[in-house]
């Protein structure tokens, strides 16, 4: 497994770059919608807060057995940073995936690319299983996670149902 470089990820429209703390001025206008935060709980972070959040995330995890990877997407087409995706990937070759995309940007499929990007990104650097954990009244994240491969499972935390990319020996539908 080879996920520990700090590489973009390109897709048709979209290029997931490492967060670095500058990106905390753009996008903290991306990210202070309070609607996002529906599913997700909390409330959107000052510049001084998301800029803090942002530089440890670059720093990386303090766990050696955990990588974190963090990025922020961007869509060429409007040369502007529009959301970000996650990857908390370890111990082994398992990652917990996330993603968020600004309401603005919401509906133009940016969140679908952005996840399907990221996780063969994954599975081609040698993470074996994904997860998300995604309320069930979040119907764009099921969508997203659906089309990024991922299944819903029995498996609930809190109010979220974990789905996951089907094990080497699962049949998929």
């Amino acid at each position: 497994m080879n996920v520990n470089e700090p590489t973009w990820v390109r897709t048709d429209r979209l290029d997931l770059i490492p967060v670095e703390a500058e990106h905390a001025e753009e996008m903290v206008e991306v990210l202070g919608d309070p609607a996002l935060h529906t599913f997700i709980g909390g409330e959107p972070e000052d510049l001084t807060a998301l800029r803090a959040r942002y530089t440890r995330w670059a720093a990386g995890s303090p766990d050696p057995q955990v990588t974190w990877l963090n990025r922020v997407i961007r869509l060429r087409a409007q040369e502007r940073l529009v959301g970000t995706v996650q990857a908390t990937v370890g111990p082994g070759p398992v990652a917990e995936v996330a993603w968020v995309v600004g309401g603005a940007w919401q509906g133009l499929g940016i969140a679908k690319e952005a996840a399907i990007g990221w996780v063969a990104w994954l599975r081609a650097h040698g993470v074996e299983e994904i997860h998300a954990h995604i309320h069930p009244a979040n119907l764009a994240s099921t969508g997203v996670a659906r089309a990024a491969g991922l299944r819903p499972t029995d498996h609930w935390q809190e109010d979220e149902q974990r789905w996951s990319t089907p094990g080497p020996d699962t049949p998929t539908d």
